[in-house]
């Protein structure tokens, strides 16, 4: 992995890893800020943490605050920060900065789709997990009582900036979390790269170096898919394993459950149905328990509802003609289904089979 700043490059952005960015932000974002009033919406953990010392980098920035959690992820709460930016007399000159984990660059993110019809943002995320995966890509959203991400847009920032400092006040079962993403980044496309964060355990990927080196090699990973396949027609589904199972299990837990939490469930799950459909290499699923279970992470089915799940999955975005869809693994660094458009229709019973 590399071991010094890193900048990755996509199709219409660029995304900076670098330890100590935060103390530079205002000139990592003179191209994008100038003659733009910004905005940076953030959370209400964020805010006094990293916000304010962004904010008194940016001549008349206001920080808009929402609540935290996956929880406030709604369409009320996109509604109230849209009021406040027009009440506060925000126009098309406006610069959203998202700051926080995932859950505020997915609803940051939509407010920028949205408003004015759509103006530009930049997202500094600062949880592992939105490192590495979900400021990245242009998916943004809220959720709603059917399902998770169910209302969105597709709109791409204009920069991502990772700091990789920021992470010595994550809590560490949100570090955990976000390794459950890169070790999904490691089944879809690098076994090399999944052997190496199976092994390295806390206490070395917490090493600032390593951590510069392990967010840059996750983005440029899902850099590589989602550049070839920018709304998900195709090759970018494969991104979406162990997300299938993992959304149902959030949104009938009432995200009791961190994403990352819910996903490496989702994973072992699906990677157990991936061998039991014969698309998989026997082994896989339990390489990909024993690497998630040697980092701390859950796989077993929590104590909910079956019958919930499965219903849920069906509402999921991936379901086609009443037929659940699956991103499933032929083996660990390679995913089946190419010629099925990256995924796989399975029926409800092999569903049920493996959340038994």
């Amino acid at each position: 992995m590399a071991r010094g700043p890193a900048r990755i490059t996509l199709p219409s952005y660029e995304v900076v890893v670098e330890p100590g960015a935060l103390g530079h932000i205002a000139t990592l974002l003179a191209p994008f800020a100038e003659a733009r009033r910004i905005a940076i919406v953030t959370d209400e953990h964020v805010d006094h943490l990293y916000a304010r010392r962004i904010a008194g980098q940016l001549n008349g920035a206001q920080i808009f605050v929402m609540p935290s959690g996956e929880s406030a992820k709604t369409r009320e709460t996109w509604a109230g920060i849209t009021d406040a930016l027009l009440g506060a007399g925000y126009s098309r000159d406006t610069l959203i900065v998202a700051t926080g984990g995932g859950v505020v660059g997915d609803l940051a993110g939509f407010v920028a789709a949205t408003y004015m019809r759509g103006v530009p943002f930049v997202q500094i995320p600062t949880t592992l997990l939105a490192m590495i995966d979900a400021s990245v890509g242009g998916k943004t959203g809220v959720d709603t009582p059917a399902g998770k991400n169910l209302v969105g847009a597709f709109h791409q920032p204009s920069l991502v900036i990772a700091d990789p400092t920021v992470l010595a006040t994550l809590p560490a079962d949100h570090f955990r979390a976000g390794l459950a993403e890169a070790l999904k980044h490691g089944v879809i496309a690098d076994a090399d790269y999944f052997a190496r964060i199976a092994a390295s355990r806390e206490s070395t990927a917490r090493d600032e170096r390593t951590l510069t080196g392990l967010i840059a090699e996750s983005v440029r990973i899902k850099a590589s898919i989602v550049a070839r396949d920018e709304r998900e027609s195709g090759l970018r589904k494969v991104l979406n394993f162990g997300h299938t199972i993992g959304h149902a299990i959030e949104s009938v837990s009432n995200y009791a459950l961190l994403h990352g939490e819910a996903v490496a469930i989702g994973m072992a799950l699906e990677a157990a149905l991936a061998e039991n459909v014969g698309v998989a290499k026997p082994g896989t699923a339990d390489a990909i328990r024993e690497a998630l279970g040697a980092i701390g992470l859950p796989t077993m089915f929590p104590a909910l509802d079956r019958g919930a799940v499965l219903s849920a999955t069906r509402s999921d975005k991936k379901a086609r003609a009443g037929r659940v869809e699956f991103a499933l693994p032929q083996k660990i660094g390679a995913m089946a289904g190419e010629s099925t458009g990256w995924a796989i229709p399975v029926d409800d019973d092999l569903v049920s089979a493996v959340l038994s």
